[in-house]
């Protein structure tokens, strides 16, 4: 038989009185995690989006609001606000066979459109990691509208 050594009730000691705050660094610590364990569908990086979009076998669709979107936008990408995007999203039908590369603003909602996106049958739809904000960032070309 095994007997606790002081030790042993040092920790449990230790446990017990400090319950709470072990509580609180498993969840503060869990809640660092949550996003990352959130993540929806594949990102891309500006470098893989690049060659898909030079190869001519992507189509970019901007998931931004027409305000957001006329401000500055991936060259030749589309505009369909992701609250329009399931009244709309039969515009992208003929584009099915396509790698479809989502933006956003800075990579938050374009995951949300992916979901929806993958419901629809686009099974080669893909997020913009870190969104126009991280395109930009690395000097990429945007385009304004006229």
């Amino acid at each position: 038989m095994s007997r606790l050594t002081n030790t042993n009730w040092d920790t449990v000691n230790f446990i017990i009185d400090n319950i709470w705050l072990i509580v609180l660094v498993v969840a503060s610590g869990g809640m660092l995690f949550w996003p990352a364990l959130q993540q929806r569908g594949k990102k891309l990086t500006h470098l893989q989006a690049t060659q898909l979009i030079n190869q001519g076998k992507a189509l970019i669709l901007d998931v931004r609001t027409p305000e957001e979107f006329a401000t500055g936008h991936l060259p030749e990408a589309r505009n369909i606000p992701l609250k329009d995007l399931p009244q709309r999203v039969t515009e992208l039908d003929k584009f099915k066979s396509k790698s479809l590369i989502v933006v956003c603003a800075n990579g938050m909602q374009s995951p949300k459109a992916l979901g929806r996106l993958k419901s629809a049958g686009f099974a080669q739809a893909h997020s913009l990691a870190g969104g126009l904000t991280a395109w930009q960032a690395q000097g990429l070309p945007v385009t304004k509208a006229k």
